[in-house]
């Protein structure tokens, strides 16, 4: 057996994710132990080759590295609280937010583990997978020390040693994610009213995301650089073709919140003199607290 199927891992945490979790690392072929408050939802596991153990300090005892996803980060120092962390590496795919993050790792530290912060990008069937990538952000060299291990469970992306990072782009995917799929809904229920399903719609809207999402390496170097050349539309021409969206909306009877959002931002920005600037300019605006 090489050096990678013979890490131990400890894994805490069975629910949908945990399970998937847990299960990549048996394929893998790693000694896995796992626990969980309702020790039943290990049994599948059990069958496969996990060891359920009695208590959260066995498990760790017992593992070079120690997986844990839980319902939130308070939950995570609740069950760890009692526990001998000394020593343990943690590697934390419990969902949060930055601060949690940080607090989490000073807590970790503090109590001699080493301490990965995480974020999964991918739903449970895909674990396992080089579709499910998981972020890492912490010290380098811990993450490197079990790479080939994490690598069980998907592709590996570390973001940096800030280890409210992996938090950060999580929510930041998140904006993207709920961004594409609203404005798609937007669209659908104003095509839905001249009779066009959403099946049809799809694939035009699809092609417009991946046009869209082609923009942004140029407008982030606009904004890196803080300078806002209309090379393609000014912000005052585009805030016409909001109009245009909001109108058309309304006269649809279809809600039109959506596009009064967008211009309303806009609209601060143009009052602010940057109506002659191209449309990233408009990062000064969601940089300000609301």
């Amino acid at each position: 057996m090489d050096k990678k199927t013979e890490t131990s891992v400890a894994v805490i945490g069975l629910g949908l994710m945990g399970q998937a979790l847990a299960g990549a690392f048996l394929k893998a072929g790693h000694p896995t132990t796992v626990w969980n408050r309702t020790a039943a939802k290990a049994d599948k596991l059990v069958a496969e080759g996990a060891r359920l153990a009695p208590t959260i300090g066995e498990a760790l005892a017992t593992s070079s590295l120690t997986i844990i996803c839980l319902t939130d980060y308070d939950a995570v120092r609740e069950l760890l609280d009692a526990t001998d962390l000394e020593g343990t590496t943690l590697v934390n795919l419990t969902s949060g937010d930055s601060t949690q993050a940080r607090e989490a790792a000073l807590w970790a530290e503090k109590r001699g583990a080493r301490y990965l912060d995480g974020a999964i990008m991918a739903l449970p069937p895909a674990i396992g997978t080089d579709e499910a990538v998981i972020l890492h952000s912490g010290p380098e060299s811990d993450l490197e020390a079990h790479r080939s291990t994490l690598e069980a469970l998907g592709t590996i992306s570390y973001l940096g040693a800030d280890h409210g990072l992996a938090s950060l782009y999580d929510v930041a995917g998140l904006a993207m994610m709920w961004s594409v799929l609203n404005a798609w809904l937007q669209g659908t229920a104003m095509l839905r009213t001249a009779g066009v399903d959403a099946a049809t719609y799809a694939p035009f809207a699809q092609q417009m995301a991946v046009g869209v999402a082609g923009w942004l390496p140029g407008y982030a170097e606009q904004i890196d650089k803080g300078s806002f050349t209309a090379e393609t539309s000014a912000l005052a021409t585009d805030v016409r073709a909001m109009t245009h969206l909001i109108e058309e909306s309304e006269t649809l009877g279809v809600n039109a919140e959506l596009p009064k959002l967008f211009k309303a931002i806009a609209d601060r920005s143009i009052a602010a003199g940057h109506g002659g600037e191209q449309y990233p300019v408009l990062i000064e605006e969601f940089s300000k607290p609301a």
